[in-house]
């Protein structure tokens, strides 16, 4: 199982999953009114996500690929026995409507715009991450969820997985750990095109006009309709935007980060030599400075990985090294190490007995849909209370910006040290200008002055 089909089986887990949480339901309450920018792959997970735990009425979807409409309309009108209104652009969509919840899993490029919008028009957002494309969009997604009161939930779900807060009791927060000088977060996942990809035809059902929206317009192939658009730095972040954030984001929740004091990014495109097509890297190692700490990234999606595998998911993880011992997170599984000696101790998700040992894999899609369920739930605390969710905009813009920004370092090739006070990067005038993409007209880049 690989991590797409790993990933997709969550919307289809088990009966015990389908009927568990239904969290502030009850028959007097009316159902949640929620709408769907982005009806693809995540589109899909995300919606099954909430209509697996709760009641609720898919009012409205938003696609400009009628084919992700139709299929994504159909899933809704399974649970619902209703088809939801459909639409190509997401202004008529939010125009249509009033929408308790909108949930974004559009490509990177198109996040922050409808977003906005979507705030703007009233809704609370269960949006994807990274949050945006750039530094300053990120900015604008804050400041409009503080301008317009709306509670926003970023789907860096590790925060609501309690694998990890266990850990963190244990280890961290015990002080068994120590002092932790270095966390490192990496991934030897393949995901990266080599070699040409033709051009095609833009086939009927896609309106790529619309669907390249803000962004550099490229001539289009059919991997940017199947999941492959993260190929292209033009529409996404990369492979530490794609994976990368969610390690980086979990470090900072373990340990209590904020803005790092700057970020050294080195790397490139090493291995898949001229002609091709992806413009992200192969190779990156990113260092993020914090006081008396550095917080590593590092992907290389060829040649043989320095982590032993059995399972694609030990190939994605974090380490945190302290003066008493180093712990291993990976997606399934923690494991600490002594500093002294000593046996490991730690946990598996997977694990028949709550160990290290005796590890189905079968068992993998059913056990994760809990995590989804836990992130959800806290999501819906948060709407109840008007309160900051666990992985609030404002802790997804960090973790975000932290991957725009190693990009923009390796771009550049020299160290970023960003000043969210002042939203500039002092002294490097260029990297300042180069923290928003530009905008192909007639779409406007969103500012917090703007929003």
């Amino acid at each position: 199982m690989n991590r797409r089909t790993f990933v997709s089986s969550i919307a289809v887990a088990g009966a015990a999953v389908a009927t568990g949480s239904r969290l502030f339901a009850s028959d007097s309450k009316p159902r949640l009114r929620v709408g769907v920018i982005g009806c693809g792959w995540y589109g899909g997970v995300n919606l099954a996500i909430f209509q697996r735990n709760l009641p609720v009425h898919v009012v409205s979807l938003c696609d400009p690929n009628s084919n992700k409409l139709a299929n994504l309309a159909k899933q809704a009108a399974e649970t619902q026995q209703e088809v939801p209104a459909t639409f190509a652009d997401y202004r008529e969509m939010l125009a249509h409507s009033p929408l308790d919840v909108v949930i974004v899993t559009t490509p990177d490029h198109w996040h922050a715009l409808p977003a906005i919008a979507a705030m703007q028009a009233g809704a609370d957002l269960y949006l994807e991450k990274p949050i945006g494309h750039d530094v300053i969009e990120g900015e604008a997604l804050v400041t409009a969820a503080r301008k317009y009161g709306r509670v926003v939930q970023v789907n860096t779900q590790r925060r609501s997985n309690p694998l990890y807060a266990e850990a963190r009791e244990k280890f961290i927060t015990s002080g068994r750990l120590g002092t932790v000088g270095l966390a490192e977060t990496y991934s030897y996942l393949p995901g990266r095109p080599t070699g040409l990809i033709p051009d095609a035809a833009v086939p009927a059902h896609l309106d790529y006009e619309l669907w390249t929206g803000p962004a550099t317009m490229i001539p289009f192939n059919e991997r940017l309709e199947v999941r492959g658009w993260r190929s292209w730095m033009e529409f996404g972040n990369g492979q530490i935007g794609d994976l990368g954030v969610h390690m980086l984001d979990k470090v900072r929740w373990l340990l209590g980060l904020g803005w790092p004091l700057s970020v050294q990014s080195t790397g490139g495109i090493l291995a898949d030599k001229p002609p091709y097509s992806s413009t992200i890297s192969d190779t990156q190692r990113s260092v993020f400075h914090y006081p008396d700490l550095e917080v590593s990234w590092e992907h290389r999606t060829w040649g043989v990985s320095p982590v032993p595998q059995r399972h694609w998911s030990d190939q994605w993880g974090a380490r945190l090294v302290g003066t008493g011992g180093t712990l291993n997170m990976t997606m399934l599984e923690y494991v600490f190490t002594p500093a002294g000696g000593g046996p490991r101790e730690g946990r598996h998700m997977l694990s028949k007995n709550g160990d290290l040992e005796n590890i189905d894999f079968n068992r993998t899609g059913n056990i994760y849909a809990e995590v989804e369920k836990n992130h959800l739930n806290d999501f819906l605390k948060a709407r109840e209370t008007r309160g900051r969710p666990v992985a609030d905009i404002e802790q997804g813009h960090i973790s975000s910006a932290m991957c725009s920004l190693a990009n923009l370092s390796l771009e550049l090739g020299r160290p970023i040290a960003y000043d969210p006070a002042s939203r500039t990067v002092p002294g490097d005038t260029e990297a300042t200008a180069r923290l928003a993409h530009p905008y192909r007209a007639p779409w406007v880049h969103p500012t917090p002055e703007n929003v």
